[in-house]
């Protein structure tokens, strides 16, 4: 087995126990992993927490949704111990979760004390997935050896969709009424996305934009 591999490969496989198949919703049917499980995993790879490994949240903040739903982000930094003999740290090993903090339901809204927390658990599974943690319930074909003939399971939190015709228009009109150009709204976007074109949106790059120029002041008549 390469080196490379040796974490990646002592922390791809979850027991059945630490697996729970989500029952309602969009996600119906995808995997959830136990958050337990995986500080048990660091923990047993690279020792107790603050000593073996440790996290620090760099930023937490939230932002409008679809609706009056209101959505809570956090950012994290995983350090792992890589050399226990000379103390040396890992470089951080970056993760953002998010979750439903104002949650629009049947009988209203309704706000989830909790909400932070799960965000900042939603970031450690995702920065354990950079260590290969759970890939074989991430990435089915990887199974090898743990295939088996049920069903396969997936992310339970799949790539954001891309923004539609009718969102791309709304953002055409937003823009005209606060008075900011074509040319620097796609600066803006590939500044901070990365994208080249308006297009290549994700929802959520979408609600940050629409947050953000809903701020502005109107365009003066």
């Amino acid at each position: 087995m390469s080196e490379n591999m040796k974490f990646y490969n002592e922390c791809r496989e979850v027991p059945k126990e630490a697996q729970k198949t989500i029952q309602a919703g969009r996600l119906k049917g995808y995997t959830d992993i136990n958050p337990v499980w995986r500080i048990k995993k660091l923990t047993e790879m690279f020792g107790m927490c603050g000593v073996g490994w440790k996290i620090k949240t760099t930023r937490k903040w939230t932002e409008q949704g679809a609706g009056n739903e209101i959505f809570a982000f956090v950012d994290i930094e995983l350090f792992v111990m890589i050399d226990k003999d000379f103390g040396k740290w890992s470089e951080a090993i970056e993760g953002t979760g998010g979750h439903k903090l104002v949650v629009s339901e049947s009988k209203g809204l309704h706000n989830n004390d909790e909400a932070f927390k799960m965000a900042f658990t939603d970031a450690i599974s995702v920065a354990c997935k950079m260590l290969g943690m759970g890939a074989d319930i991430y990435w089915d074909k990887d199974r090898t050896k743990y295939a088996s003939n049920e069903s396969s399971t997936y992310d339970p939190q799949p790539e954001p969709t891309k923004i539609s015709d009718k969102q791309l228009k709304m953002l055409f009109a937003i823009c005209k009424k606060k008075d900011m150009s074509d040319a620097k709204l796609t600066a803006s976007i590939k500044k901070n996305y990365g994208l080249e074109s308006k297009k290549d949106l994700n929802q959520d790059q979408f609600n940050q934009i629409i947050t953000y120029l809903n701020g502005l002041e109107d365009k003066e008549i």
